[in-house]
């Protein structure tokens, strides 16, 4: 704009300097040719469009007239239009050299912002007061009614809509004591039915597959109760409850033999397999990635693959609830070396005949 200003202002004098030779006859010529012209231009456009500039160099050459001389001016806008462009022009100037200070309670810094929505977060039965209590606590100075206002900006409710546990907040709190588990069924290439029994830990993801039978009994779920209980020993597991659904073959012995070592059994609700998630994903991911794509020929052939699936779920398999690790394994140190990254050397290593890789550099 300042240079297309620059411009218009250079031209207009060049349009001085040509008039002052010219007689006082041709130039009452030329301005009633010129205002013919806008006369034929007004009869043309019905809102002409002027830039910033073509405003800024109007109101700069006719604001010195006096308003009286500016209505009988032929003009393609207004005379206000002139004088109200005039004053916004001083108005901008005077806004870049005396800016008005901010009014009204300076704004709440970022972190105590952050700060207040994780404590809300973490308690759900603080309302805004106790947030402001415990803010003091920590010599943050801010009044109660800025922590109010950041909750309501974020949509929190007040404490006692957010004291209400859900399930998920249940499970997610108590991971570590937590087991879960559950019986499923699959078919062979013939058509049998199996069905397998498995135990999945919470809090690592870690998964135990204990057993498959083409005729599940009572007792051979209490046997399998054993198995479990000498494996969590073994492993150093201190669970304290066992997910399980109200399936018939899941008898008192099976129940009396947990809690004689701690383990509190607690039964999902009829229909409702959220309780059991964890559990129900596992086997979706179970059926998704191995049974879906392995024509299973009897219990020996779907045992084996089980076993390799478990052993890959634990030890290779990234979880995203474990930051992309594994159950049984760590995620390594990042390459830090740009000269290993542009030469990678990545091999890949088949189980069940290919149906499921694993990728690892070259040693």
């Amino acid at each position: 704009m300042l240079l297309r200003l620059a411009y218009l202002a250079a031209t207009n004098i060049f349009a001085l300097l040509r008039l002052l030779p010219m007689s006082d006859r041709d130039k009452d010529i030329e301005i009633l040719a010129l205002r013919h012209q806008l006369l034929v231009l007004q009869s043309q456009i019905a809102k002409p469009a002027f830039t910033d500039t073509d405003r800024a160099i109007l109101a700069g050459l006719l604001h010195h007239l006096p308003r009286e001389k500016l209505r009988h001016l032929l003009l393609l806008v207004r005379p206000d239009t002139i004088l109200r462009w005039h004053r916004n022009l001083l108005k901008r100037r005077h806004a870049t050299t005396c800016a008005p200070k901010r009014r009204g309670r300076p704004p709440t810094v970022r972190s105590i912002r952050v700060l207040v929505l994780r404590l809300a977060r973490e308690n759900a039965s603080w309302g805004y007061r106790r947030i402001h209590g415990e803010l003091a606590a920590l010599g943050i100075k801010v009044a109660a009614s800025t922590v109010w206002e950041i909750l309501r900006e974020h949509g929190i409710p007040p404490a006692p809509e957010r004291q209400s546990t859900t399930w998920a907040d249940f499970l997610r709190s108590r991971a570590e004591a937590l087991l879960a588990c559950d019986l499923f069924e699959t078919r062979t290439l013939t058509g049998a039915r199996m069905y397998v029994f498995a135990v999945i830990e919470h809090s690592t993801r870690r998964v135990r597959i204990l057993g498959a039978t083409a005729h599940p009994t009572a007792e051979w779920i209490v046997r399998l109760g054993r198995n479990l209980l000498m494996d969590l020993e073994d492993a150093g597991t201190r669970a304290s409850f066992l997910i399980r659904d109200r399936d018939s073959k899941f008898t008192a012995a099976f129940d009396t033999l947990l809690a004689e070592t701690g383990l509190k059994v607690v039964t999902t609700g009829i229909r409702i397999p959220r309780m059991n998630s964890l559990m129900e994903r596992w086997i979706q991911t179970c059926r998704r990635e191995l049974l879906d794509r392995t024509l299973i020929w009897n219990q020996g052939h779907l045992l084996h693959a089980l076993r390799e699936f478990e052993t890959f779920y634990n030890r290779h398999r990234p979880h995203r609830a474990l930051g992309q690790a594994a159950p049984l394994r760590q995620l390594p140190a990042p390459i830090a070396d740009p000269g290993q990254i542009s030469h990678l050397d990545v091999r890949r290593r088949d189980r069940l005949g290919g149906t499921l890789h694993e990728y690892q550099h070259a040693a």
